[in-house]
């Protein structure tokens, strides 16, 4: 039997390795960008076109290559940041596999222009699937000049699947952020299609945070500073105030690299236990520095999972770090009790006489008699009798007319129908036109079946979603104008998402304009939603939004469930019997009154039976 078993040729397994390395165009940006920092760069430029599907252009002003390193740079496995395998494990660089600039050769059209320092020419070469095109000397700037066209070229399926422009380009930014804060000693700008999306110039770590999200967020960062045996942790996290269910600003970064941690991310979480809502996160921006022995990066090619040798003490350190910087800088905020009819109690005064309490009783008070001696609406003339000594109420008539009315409204009121999980349809009639709110969160009302208990909050939200969906399919949003447009500012990551979503947002009644800069001012909001801060709900909907913005479906599903969920009844507050009796009237003509959009249940019925077995 002959041998089966041979070596791949370099071109297949550079485009294998591609697969894992090169996923997307912000994976190229990331991978020439880091090799930029390695290189000593003060300066780095990135320019794409069509979201990099085009082209990718990275320009820095380190130290450059020789004719011989610019083009075993392109060789697989050839790097010049380790030559053994313990130095792994002192790593002080961000890229160490030497697989990256072979992986984008395999699949893209590259062209390298660079120049060592103090030399007069450098050299350009031109790669297209991992074969040599032309290698010449060139004039050019000291530093890297790399311009990847065409990804994915020779790869149609893997092109087939990029997402829309707007996605990628929401992905570039995502990555662009967690570089640039990483190094806010570099000087870093991004343009896209010839448009300026980022200039940062150099700073610190706090101007570098502002620099990207925005100004506003200054006054909510609260430092975090801790030095240890096992390492140090600095950085800043967000004030209780700021804290959201989504579109949090999470940054963890080691030794000068971007990293996801959810073991860490809880330590942060619990810190805030008790101070946030639950369910809730902040904003944190925090930088481990440790010895880079007691780490290990090499455990995926995209280099973000990284295991630490000290997980456990460094969480509890990092947890008691962000519990005493919110302490120690007033971050909690005080309690704030409801004043709304809160009796004025005076301040006891000793020198002063106390006076006994007095109760004043107008005698000839009639709450069924109108002023200046006009019949009242509410009462006809006929209930009043003659008699000597002044006018009586004949009573017994105002019982049987109060009855009638009742007798009345009760007939006159609409079935309503309960489509219980699994169950079938079946009319039920009111009971009892009360209505209970019990513990400020479920509404009690008896139905034939027995016992009805809805949720104020789910039920509203279930009424709001069905509005806010018709309104996006008819576009007939009513917009409610503001006294005084806020102004906000949204991350370059978040901004292709708001520019996608804005139609859907004007169908709905949010009147937003684009003031450039990454600044918007929204002047209109849709009507019902006047309670709530405009800037907070518009953020929330982008970020609820986020990577969906090639589903219209699903963008109209995801922007109602949100604009629903922040505007309905919140727990806790009161209702009218008349408040009560229309939301539950309002739930029951929607098609699917017992489930909210998310799958939650709205209202149960306790039956008869069972509230007759518990008196047994």
């Amino acid at each position: 039997m002959s041998d089966i078993i041979h070596l791949l040729p370099d071109s297949v397994a550079n485009q294998i390795a591609a697969g894992e390395v090169i996923q997307r165009p912000s994976s190229v940006i990331k991978e020439l960008v880091e090799n930029a920092i390695d290189a000593g760069a003060t300066q780095v430029q990135v320019l794409v076109s069509d979201a990099g599907k085009t082209c990718i252009q990275v320009i820095d002003n380190g130290k450059g290559m020789s004719e011989t390193d610019a083009r075993m740079a392109f060789e697989r496995h050839a790097t010049s940041k380790i030559s053994a395998a313990a130095d792994l494990f002192a790593l002080r660089t961000m890229g160490f596999r030497g697989e990256a600039l072979a992986s984008i050769a395999a699949v893209a059209q590259v062209e390298l222009k660079t120049k060592l320092r103090g030399h007069d020419l450098g050299i350009a070469i031109t790669i297209e699937g991992s074969r040599v095109v032309s290698q010449e000397p060139v004039a050019c700037p000291e530093g890297a000049n790399f311009a990847v066209r065409n990804l994915f070229f020779n790869i149609p399926a893997r092109r087939k699947f990029l997402k829309s422009n707007q996605t990628e380009l929401t992905n570039i930014l995502a990555e662009f952020e967690r570089i640039v804060l990483a190094h806010p000693d570099v000087a870093f700008t991004l343009h896209s299609n010839g448009t300026s999306m980022l200039n940062l110039p150099v700073g610190n770590f706090r101007q570098r945070i502002v620099g990207v999200f925005g100004k506003r967020l200054d006054q909510h960062l609260v430092p975090v500073q801790v030095e240890t045996p096992l390492g140090c942790i600095s950085g800043f996290v967000g004030t209780p105030e700021t804290a959201r269910k989504r579109g949090m600003h999470q940054f963890f970064f080691v030794n000068g690299r971007y990293m996801r941690h959810p073991y860490f991310a809880k330590a942060v979480q619990s810190a805030y236990e008790r101070i946030v809502p639950e369910g809730e996160q902040v904003s944190f921006f925090l930088k481990f520095e440790v010895d880079p022995a007691r780490i290990d990066v090499n455990i995926h090619p995209a280099k973000t999972e990284i295991k630490f040798q000290d997980e456990q003490p460094l969480w509890q350190i990092l947890q008691a770090a962000v519990r005493e910087a919110i302490g120690r800088f007033s971050a909690v905020p005080t309690i704030d009790f409801d004043t709304e009819n809160r009796p004025d109690i005076p301040v006891f005064a000793p020198s002063s006489e106390v006076a006994p309490p007095t109760v004043s009783i107008d005698t000839t008070f009639n709450p069924f008699s109108s002023p200046s001696g006009k019949t009242g609406h509410a009462v006809p003339m006929s209930t009043s009798v003659q008699r000597s000594g002044g006018t009586t109420t004949d009573w017994q008539k105002l019982y049987d007319i109060a009855r009638q009315s009742e007798e009345s409204a009760t007939a006159a009121s609409p079935k309503l129908y309960d489509d219980l999980a699994g169950a079938e349809k079946q009319s039920w009639e009111k009971g009892s036109s009360e209505y209970f709110q019990y513990k400020g969160r479920f509404i009690i009302t008896s139905v034939k079946s027995g016992l009805m208990l809805i949720d104020q909050h789910r039920a509203h939200m279930r009424v709001l979603y069905d509005i806010y969906r018709r309104q996006l399919n008819e576009r007939n949003g009513v917009v409610q104008g503001l006294l005084f447009p806020q102004l906000f500012s949204l991350p370059p990551s978040q901004q292709p998402v708001l520019e996608k979503i804005l139609p859907e947002l004007s169908a709905l009644g949010f009147d937003v304009s684009n003031m450039g800069g990454g600044d918007y001012s929204v002047s209109g909001i849709p009507a019902g939603t006047e309670g709530l801060n405009p800037v907070e709900l518009l953020q929330t909907l982008v970020a609820e939004t986020g990577d969906k913005v090639d589903v219209k479906e699903e963008v109209h599903r995801v922007m109602a469930l949100g604009l629903a969920r922040k505007s309905a009844i919140p727990v806790g507050q009161a209702l009218s019997s008349e408040e009560m009796e229309d939301l539950v009237e309002k739930l029951f003509l929607c098609e699917t009154p017992n489930y909210t959009p998310n799958g939650k249940l709205v209202l149960t019925i306790l039956a008869n039976e069972k509230v007759e077995r518990m008196f047994d």
